[in-house]
């Protein structure tokens, strides 16, 4: 390992070990060096073949590094290497520290599941299910008609509220976020809970998973509790506690930009969110708005394999991690799954984490362990927490166009390192 990445590892990692001994697995087995070279294999060959302009790796085990690795460019313009420091944007990634601060209000006794999400935000008392339907004599129509029951702090949590994203459900629902124009001029968190409240939730509360804005309006009840605006309260529960010094939603400074990593110039739809991302510095999106490097996510994903706790440090109770941890859309729940359903297979959800709670239908099954926690974002970015082999994998790239292949090649290498 070259000698400054050491010394960025040891910076962001230390004394990480001892939780993770303290809980993990200590007989886990070590991953194999040689086929932990073709992880390098397969990354050197993304870009060498133009698929990628660069990635960063890392495969923590027992709170330590086992592999970090850069390839390629941060930004074939600068050309500048890939480092551990190089920033990210993480998109969904931001979902799981907007829900672990969440867990903690609720730890605080400040904020309930059961919390109509009214009772923060008035706006959603008069929130409508919108309904399709087609006249025998006409064209299909949306029919709004009233909630089964409030929106909840819960359905937030786990992706239930009905809320959704504009590419995502029934064409008139689709239609009906697009005419809204809810990324229209200058705005915060407080006028995109308000917009959000004025749309139709694409189902019934509590009823399906469905993607979307859940989170992003789980943010603004978090600044209304807190009485801090949504990075405010990150830096101070979690972020200046774990050490994640690069980690917010604004970059400050050149030396920052410097060290932004940029997709290829033909992957448009993430070039065109990253400009819509800058164009919106107001916006601290708690759904997928933050900016990190692989050593500051390790630091929040160590944190979870310990159990919510992180050099002594307490972050979740055992009982709000437990929570969080848990599947609470699977059976009894009452929550349906669609084509939309992303945590994937062998995969139930607990308060922004997939957790895998059955080897899955597919033969034979996808790489990884029951009891294994993960998410993934729209840029390519990856990671997961596996407490069996008491082991941490992370992927920084920028990738809109190649993420849906990479990301489970990068998974099954990860895990057959672990093979013997």
């Amino acid at each position: 390992m070259p000698k400054i990445i050491a010394i960025l590892v040891a910076a962001a990692l230390a004394g990480s070990d001892a939780p993770a001994r303290a809980q993990g697995n200590a007989a886990a087995p070590a991953p194999s060096p040689a086929k932990l070279e073709r992880v390098s294999q397969f990354f050197e060959n993304e870009v060498a073949t133009g698929k990628l302009p660069g990635a960063v790796v890392l495969i923590q085990q027992h709170g330590k590094p086992v592999y970090l690795k850069g390839f390629g460019v941060r930004d074939v313009a600068t050309k500048l290497p890939m480092t551990p420091d190089t920033i990210f944007a993480i998109h969904s990634m931001t979902k799981p520290i907007t829900s672990v601060a969440a867990m903690m209000l609720i730890d605080d006794g400040k904020l309930a599941l059961a919390d109509p999400v009214s009772r923060y935000i008035p706006a959603f008392a008069d929130t409508k299910v919108g309904v399709e339907f087609k006249p025998s004599d006409g064209n299909p129509v949306l029919q709004l008609v009233p909630p089964i029951r409030p929106v909840t702090i819960e359905d937030l949590l786990r992706h239930t509220s009905g809320i959704t994203y504009e590419y995502i459900g029934s064409e008139l629902i689709m239609k009906a976020y697009t005419d809204a124009n809810i990324f229209e001029g200058h705005f915060n968190n407080a006028d995109f809970a308000e917009r959000i409240a004025r749309l139709p939730l694409a189902r019934q509360p509590g009823t399906l998973w469905r993607y979307g804005h859940s989170t992003d309006v789980l943010g603004r009840v978090i600044e209304i509790v807190s009485g801090k605006s949504l990075y405010q309260f990150l830096k101070e529960r979690i972020l200046d506690p774990l050490g994640m010094t690069s980690t917010k939603f604004v970059l400050q400074g050149a030396a920052e930009a410097a060290r932004m990593a940029e997709p290829l110039p033909g992957d448009t739809v993430l070039r065109m969110s990253g400009e819509e991302r800058r164009r919106h510095a107001e916006w601290e999106s708690g759904g997928g708005g933050l900016l990190s490097t692989i050593t500051d996510y390790a630091r929040f994903a160590q944190m979870l394999l310990g159990g919510g706790k992180l050099d002594g440090k307490q972050y979740l109770s055992p009982a709000a991690f437990k929570q969080m941890t848990s599947d609470q859309i699977g059976p009894g729940s009452g929550v349906g799954r669609d084509y939309y359903y992303f945590p994937g297979d062998g995969f139930g959800y607990g308060y922004g984490l997939a957790v895998r709670v059955e080897p899955g239908n597919a033969k034979p099954p996808p790489a990884g362990s029951i009891g294994e926690l993960k998410w993934d974002s729209g840029s390519g970015t990856y990671f997961g927490v596996d407490p069996k082999l008491d082991m941490v994998y992370i992927l920084m790239e920028q990738t809109q166009l190649e993420r849906s292949r990479i990301t489970p090649a990068f998974k099954a290498l990860v895990y057959d390192a672990f093979e013997k």
